[in-house]
C-alpha cells in the first residue's frame, strides 16, 4: 500500500443524498464528517464544520440533483468552509452533474452553463472533482483541476449479466449515444441497434426509425440519464412496434422528473435500472419496474485510490 500524504481522511455530505455518503463511508471504515448544514429563515445555508480538518483530506459528497440550484449553492459553500479552515486537499465528489446538458452553444444567445458551474466549484475551493457518467465528456476539459470521471458501467453490466437474458440487443436511444451503448454491447457480448428520433420541441419527441435488427429479441436500452421518460417509452413503443420481445433499460441517472415514473408503469417496459447517484422519489419506490443499484463501493474504491495516490484507472471501463 502507498503511504499517502495526507494523514487524515474525511467524507462530508450536504442534504443532497446523505444516504449514498453514509454508504460509501460503510465501504471505506471510516466515520461521516461531523457538519450542521441547515438554513436561516430566509432560506440562506448555514453551515458549521464541526470538526477539525485542518491538513485533512476531504472528500464532499453531493450529487447536483433536484433541488439543484439548492443542492449546488449548498456544496459551493461547503467548499468554501473547508478551504478557509485549511483542509490539506478537498475532492469534490458530484455522482450527478447537474447542468451537464448545457455543454454548449447549440442555439444563439444560450450560456453555457456547465463550464459556469466548473469554474464556480474551482472558484469556491475544490482541488479536485470526482464525477460519475457525465452527459458529454468535453465537460471534463472545463476544468483546470484534475477530474476522475468514473462509469456505472460495472454495475450495471454486472447486473444484466446475472439475469442472463435470451437474445439480447443493445439499443442506443439516439445517435449521440452510440459509444456508451456500444461499450455496453461489447460487454455483455450483444448486438446493437440505434433508434432515430426527431425532437420537434424541449419536450416532445417523436421515434422515427428503428436501425438494426431487434424483431424477436430482447432489447435493453442503455442511456446515461433519464429525465421526463418521454425518449425511453416512445423508444420502448417502437422497439415492440418492431417485434422486440421484451424491452429493458438502464441509465446511471434516474432523474425520474415530471410525471416519468407514472410513464414507466404504465408502458411496456420490463424493467427499468439506475442507479442511486440520485436519491430516488417516494412515487419511484412505489413503482414495482424500477430497480436502483448502489455506486457506493465504486466510488469508496475511487476515493480510497486518490487519498492513497494510487491509479484510479482500473475504475475505468
Amino acid at each position: 500500500m502507498v503511504k499517502s500524504n495526507h494523514q487524515r481522511l474525511k467524507v462530508f455530505s450536504g442534504n443532497a443524498h446523505p444516504a449514498l455518503a453514509d454508504e460509501i463511508c460503510a465501504c471505506l471504515g471510516v466515520p461521516l464528517g461531523k457538519a450542521q448544514v441547515g438554513r436561516f429563515p430566509d432560506g440562506e445555508v448555514r453551515l458549521q464544520i464541526l470538526e477539525n480538518v485542518r491538513g485533512a483530506d476531504v472528500f464532499v459528497v453531493q450529487p447536483t440533483c433536484r433541488p439543484v440550484n439548492d443542492n449546488l449553492v449548498e456544496l459551493l459553500i461547503m467548499l468554501d468552509a473547508f478551504r478557509r479552515a485549511s483542509a490539506d486537499r478537498i475532492t469534490t465528489v458530484i455522482p450527478f452533474y447537474g447542468y451537464a446538458r448545457q455543454d454548449r452553444k447549440d442555439r444563439p444567445r444560450v450560456p453555457i452553463s456547465s463550464k459556469l458551474v466548473a469554474d464556480l466549484l474551482t472558484s469556491a475551493g475544490a482541488n479536485r472533482v470526482l464525477t460519475m457518467d457525465l452527459h458529454a465528456g468535453q465537460i471534463q476539459g472545463y476544468f483546470n483541476i484534475p477530474v476522475d470521471h468514473l462509469y456505472a458501467t460495472p454495475v450495471t453490466v454486472g447486473y444484466f449479466r446475472k439475469l442472463r437474458l435470451r437474445d439480447t440487443t443493445v439499443i442506443s436511444p439516439d445517435p449521440g449515444g452510440v459509444e456508451r451503448a456500444r461499450a455496453f454491447a461489447k460487454r455483455i457480448d450483444a448486438p446493437l441497434a440505434i433508434i432515430d428520433k426527431r425532437r420537434e420541441d424541449a419536450h416532445t419527441v417523436e421515434v422515427m426509425n428503428v436501425i438494426g435488427r431487434v424483431e424477436g429479441k430482447t432489447c435493453l436500452i442503455v442511456d446515461d440519464i433519464i429525465d421526463t421518460g418521454g425518449t425511453l417509452v416512445r423508444s420502448a413503443q417502437a422497439l415492440i412496434e418492431n417485434g422486440a420481445r421484451e424491452v429493458y433499460a438502464c441509465c446511471t441517472h434516474g432523474v425520474f422528473a415530471s410525471n416519468a415514473v407514472q410513464k414507466i408503469c404504465e408502458s411496456p417496459l420490463s424493467k427499468v435500472v439506475t442507479t442511486n447517484s440520485i436519491p430516488l422519489s417516494e412515487e419511484g419506490k412505489g413503482c414495482a419496474k424500477i430497480k436502483v443499484l448502489s455506486v457506493a463501493k465504486l466510488l469508496a474504491a475511487a476515493i480510497k485510490s486518490i487519498h492513497e495516490e494510487t491509479s484510479v484507472s482500473k475504475l475505468f471501463i
